[in-house]
């Protein structure tokens, strides 16, 4: 009983905050601020090699893992947070980041249930995945999936979410 009242207290706590923030939009970075922006980053990547740094991926994982989270927003995510917490911690977690423009998140932790990335799959593999997804979701008309942690997301949501997390991964590269 008393853990039904805290969560029920939490969602009333959560709520507020994450109302509150939905009017705000942070300003991305220049190179994310629109999809085909982003996408053009993504390209750049076969032309130059940054190296990654602060991770135990090589880049053609990161770029994987991008891909993943992309692919998920239309498939579904293999395991999603309960919805409990995709209503409270994670919507609010979701308005957070939107209004500041910036997503923070551990930057090598794979997504949960996604399967593992192939160390051995070559860069020029990997950014044509990720361009792949980003083509498919550009062209999807269907219905997008909850996000594991943040919950029901729309289009622009979604496209949002991925472009912070696109930006939030490529501070890991350097020349």
């Amino acid at each position: 009983m008393r853990r039904r009242q805290l969560l029920r207290s939490g969602t009333l706590l959560a709520a507020p905050a994450s109302l509150s923030l939905t009017a705000c939009q942070g300003e991305l970075p220049k190179q994310f601020e629109s999809w085909r922006a982003a996408q053009e980053a993504v390209l750049e990547l076969r032309f130059k090699e940054p190296r990654l740094q602060g991770s135990h991926w090589n880049l053609a994982q990161m770029l994987q893992h991008a891909a993943q989270s992309i692919e998920y927003s239309m498939q579904g995510f293999p395991e999603p947070k309960p919805a409990w917490f995709q209503a409270t911690l994670g919507s609010t977690a979701f308005a957070f980041f939107d209004a500041r423009g910036q997503m923070s998140h551990t930057l090598d932790e794979p997504i949960p249930g996604a399967p593992a990335l192939d160390a051995e799959r070559s860069l020029k593999s990997a950014v044509q995945r990720l361009l792949d997804a980003m083509d498919a979701f550009a062209a999807f008309k269907g219905e997008f999936k909850p996000h594991f942690a943040y919950g029901k997301l729309d289009r622009n949501q979604y496209q949002r979410a991925h472009l912070m997390h696109l930006a939030n991964h490529w501070q890991q590269l350097s020349a």
